[in-house]
């Protein structure tokens, strides 16, 4: 925690990491983590854009170093679901390996290119506009931050939910090292991850890495097409490279190609809640030409850092990502006789370029800055085709053109006075979207055509500032405690469902949030014992409504005729009673009410509805035990449960919904083992340990329909390095 109570010395301390010299820094460990045999591991962050620890920042976040994303088998995006209480993934029906993000109860139920997503996701600074891409594992990661609630004023892009930053290690310099790790379980898994850092000189280092998984679904399918729902087959390269120009300058280069080439989740005909089907062991027999997936994301990111003095870094990062996906779905199969309820296919590309600026430093020892400037410009295009009942086709065409501007800054200045103790914070982000778009339908019955919707163009541009502020204080040098006020900012877009051309010219418009959020941090105990907690309530304002047509059945129009509010409570526990046992318990409440909807007519329709993906409870528990070292090496056992209570899946029928449920997994590790060189592990591990079957989704694909959870796996993994 703090280390002293002087603001004057925490101030230095805390830029003697922020604005360490490049040339030392190459020498220097990075600060991802403290951790001695007394006290509870200590996480330094990055996510105020200065390196900081978790407990030293005033906001709601959750933040896992490298040593807890290999004991929670932390791989990816997917495995964060029931570790982060209030954060809720969620895959998209057509594509298992495209996760729905929502945090604190926001977030998008669709992926549709003409729309932009709630919670923004980061890898190394540059953000992932399109999801598609998002599900594989990322090859080496030295941390994940999960920041819960508005992040505008830092943050170039929109954030109304919170921000996930995925943050991957640096080449080393002088080094030569590698990692080789190998995983083998049931259901015929196999995984590996290769990763080699290769010194290049006394400047500059590579690292080049690859992965590769593979496992069989679960449900067969007997129809004709590929033989199981739920294969995994993904690969993804990397290649990074770093450059010590000078003591005060470096650049750092990546490229990353993922492929995916999984097979549908299998989508079945299921009750409506409380009664839940059983996962089938086989699909319909009239399932037609199931085909996997292809998906291809890749990009180039390229990162200068400059110490312009002491006490600022002058930053640039530069992007540019495409992306080519292929999807495809047979939803209930055999449902309505021998036909899909609908059986669907997705063709997409997309490319985004983006540059930030960013001077982050301080002025004397009081004010700390960070000031960003940032462009984005995305193009995509896509064509879906629905076969729905067997006899009605319906073909779409969609183009998509954005831009967008933003400059961000925030500063916190510590006055002379209450010892140093006290710390204001002020930040805001203006914010300008430019979207284009066009959509053209076709709709076929019984081979003939009998909508011809012509070519429908949009041409919008939205502007925002959203302004944020935070008082923090430090009660002693082990408990802070901060008030936070932010606001955040979803653009607008336009809805490729619309029940008419002039619906999709007119588009809807941007939704808002602001949350008021009070926070406690604290390390008890002589650090053995950690509490952080956050209370919020959030006043969500013309949030972006599926409003049914009266006069088209399954048609949805989007307005922005919602108001809401939503309240919570996050609490997060550590303790560390011994040396060899730690324990965690992470709880979140969330109340989630909209408080008006109102239709095109002006009718109230409030009672229609519900948020979607907002468990009222979610508890996340684990217990790490090491044991004594021996003569083969050293044992720690994990054991962790994740529990979420029922929740609503379709935000305009209450009638979907999902039930609570539980799951339990372990891992058993044997560390040290003696090998002539390196360090060698062997962990044995299990996830959903009991078997449980239970839906990830449910919603209403012309019929009631679900996606399952994943069944019990358990395997081994080898892990080796130099």
């Amino acid at each position: 925690m703090r280390s002293s109570l002087s603001g004057r010395f925490l101030s230095r301390h805390k830029l003697a990491i922020s604005y360490l010299p490049l040339a030392a820094a190459a020498a220097w460990p990075a600060p991802a983590m403290a951790q001695d045999d007394s006290g509870l591991e200590e996480i330094v962050v990055t996510a105020q854009r200065k390196s900081e620890s978790v407990q030293d920042t005033p906001i709601s976040i959750m933040a896992f170093s490298s040593t807890a994303l290999e004991n929670k088998s932390i791989t990816g995006l997917s495995d964060l679901q029931t570790q982060v209480p209030n954060l809720q993934l969620t895959p998209f029906p057509n594509n298992a390996t495209s996760p729905r993000i929502y945090i604190r109860g926001i977030g998008n139920n669709s992926d549709h290119l003409t729309q932009d997503p709630s919670v923004a996701v980061y890898v190394d600074g540059v953000y992932m506009a399109r999801s598609q891409g998002l599900a594989t594992e990322v090859a080496d990661l030295e941390r994940i931050e999960v920041l819960r609630g508005p992040q505008g004023s830092l943050y170039g892009r929109n954030a109304a939910g919170g921000a996930i930053n995925f943050i991957t290690t640096a080449p080393k310099l002088g080094e030569w090292s590698a990692k080789q790790s190998l995983t083998l379980g049931n259901l015929d898994h196999f995984r590996t991850r290769t990763m080699i850092n290769i010194p290049l000189g006394d400047t500059v280092a590579a690292q080049l890495s690859y992965f590769r998984s593979q496992r069989n679904g679960v449900t067969r399918n007997i129809g004709t097409g590929v033989d199981r729902f739920g294969d995994q087959d993904r690969t993804a390269y990397r290649a990074a490279l770093r450059w010590q120009a000078s003591d005060n300058l470096e650049f750092r280069y990546t490229y990353d190609r993922t492929e995916i080439g999984d097979t549908p989740a299998y989508a079945g005909a299921v009750a409506f809640y409380p009664e839940e089907t059983p996962r089938p062991d086989e699909g319909s027999p009239f399932v037609d030409d199931l085909k996997a997936n292809d998906i291809v994301s890749q990009g180039h990111s390229l990162t200068a850092s400059w110490d312009v003095s002491d006490n600022a870094q002058l930053k640039s990062i530069t992007a540019y990502r495409k992306l080519s996906s292929f999807t495809n779905q047979n939803f209930l199969a055999g449902y309505f006789g021998p036909y899909a309820a609908s059986k669907l296919s997705f063709d997409q590309s997309q490319e985004q370029f983006s540059q930030e600026l960013q001077l982050v430093g301080k002025v004397g020892d009081r004010l700390d800055y960070a000031a960003g400037l940032y462009y984005f410009t995305e193009k995509a295009d896509g064509f879906d085709t629905a076969l729905q009942l067997g006899f009605r086709t319906i073909d779409r065409w969609i183009t998509a053109k954005n831009k967008a501007y933003a400059v961000y800054a925030q500063a916190t200045y510590t006055p002379d006075l209450l010892d140093d103790r006290l710390h204001l914070t002020l930040g805001g982000r203006w914010s300008r979207d430019e979207r284009m778009a066009s959509y053209e339908r076709d709709v076929y019955q019984g081979g003939t055509q009998v909508v011809a919707n012509p070519l429908s163009r949009g041409d919008r541009a939205f502007q925002d500032f959203s302004p944020s502020g935070t008082v923090s204080f430090d009660i002693n040098k082990d408990v802070n405690s901060y008030v936070r006020i932010a606001s955040g900012y979803k653009t607008g877009g336009y809805n490729i469902g619309a029940s008419s051309p002039e619906r999709f010219s007119e588009g809807f418009d941007p939704e808002n949030v602001v949350s008021y959020e009070w926070g406690v941090k604290s390390d008890l105990l002589d650090r053995r014992l950690r509490v952080n907690a956050a209370l919020f309530h959030m006043d969500y304002r013309d949030i972006q409504v599926n409003v049914p047509d009266p006069q088209q059945v399954s048609v949805l129009d989007v307005i922005n005729a919602g108001k809401a509010r939503i309240r919570g409570l996050e609490l997060d526990v550590t303790m560390r009673p011994t040396s060899a046992l730690t324990v965690g318990f992470n709880y979140g409440y969330l109340d989630a009410k909209f408080v008006e909807i109102l239709n095109d007519a002006g009718a109230d329709i409030t009672d229609s509805y519900a948020f979607v993906s907002a468990p009222k409870h979610v508890i996340s528990t684990n217990l790490e035990y090491r044991f004594p070292e021996t003569a083969i090496g050293e044992f720690n056992f994990v054991l962790d449960y994740g529990y979420q209570s029922k929740h609503f899946t379709q935000p305009n029928d209450r009638r979907y919904i999902t039930g609570d449920y539980g799951l339990l997994n372990a891992r058993l590790n044997l560390s040290k083992i003696p090998v002539p060189v390196g360090d060698l592990r062997l962990s044995l591990w299990g996830r959903n340990l009991t078997n449980k079957d239970y839906y990830i989704s449910h919603g209403n694909l012309f019929a009631p329909g679900a996606l399952y959870g994943e069944p019990r796996t358990y395997g081994v993994d080898l892990n080796f390095s130099f």
